[in-house]
């Protein structure tokens, strides 16, 4: 009788390290991707982080109005800047500017001078004067983005 030799059987330890290695592997692509992750999330917080953009100011000249009259002749004196978000705007108002103070001067002489003594009637004659500056001045042309309207000097007499 002859007795056959099983095949050899490769060693334990072979197995081990390739099972290791492909483990290793998996580990290290798990661990790239993460990073990877990680990276591109900084980056779109970094970018989605706005700098504040520098405000435009242009002031505009000084000038008296005669206000509606009730019972007694009042005027009030006035000096307005607005602020402007872009350079477009600006020039706007530059080109304009005949036609931006003539609708500010309507706008300041339609009132009576008993609704202009509080802050808030104050804050409202503002609200109405960039609503009012805001409107086209040109049918094809875009109206502006004036930001803000702020009086450096109000004299009411």
């Amino acid at each position: 009788m002859a007795t056959s030799i099983p095949p050899a059987k490769p060693p334990k330890s072979r197995k081990l390290l390739v099972l290791l290695i492909v483990l290793g592997t998996l580990v290290v692509l798990a661990a790239a991707g993460a990073a990877f992750y990680l990276a591109s999330q900084r980056k779109e917080a970094v970018s989605t982080t706005v700098a504040p953009v520098d405000p435009i100011f242009i002031a505009l000249e000084p000038m008296t109005v005669n206000l509606q009259p009730n019972g007694r002749s009042r005027f009030l004196h006035v000096a307005v800047t607005l602020k402007v978000p872009d350079v477009k705007s600006q020039a706007l108002v530059t080109q304009y500017l005949p036609e931006v103070r003539s609708r500010l001067l309507t706008a300041l002489s339609n009132r009576a001078a008993e609704s202009l003594v509080t802050p808030e009637e104050r804050a409202q004659l503002a609200a109405d004067i960039m609503t009012t500056l805001n409107q086209p001045f040109v049918a094809n042309l875009p109206s502006l983005k004036i930001s803000s309207v702020m009086f450096t000097t109000f004299m009411l007499q």
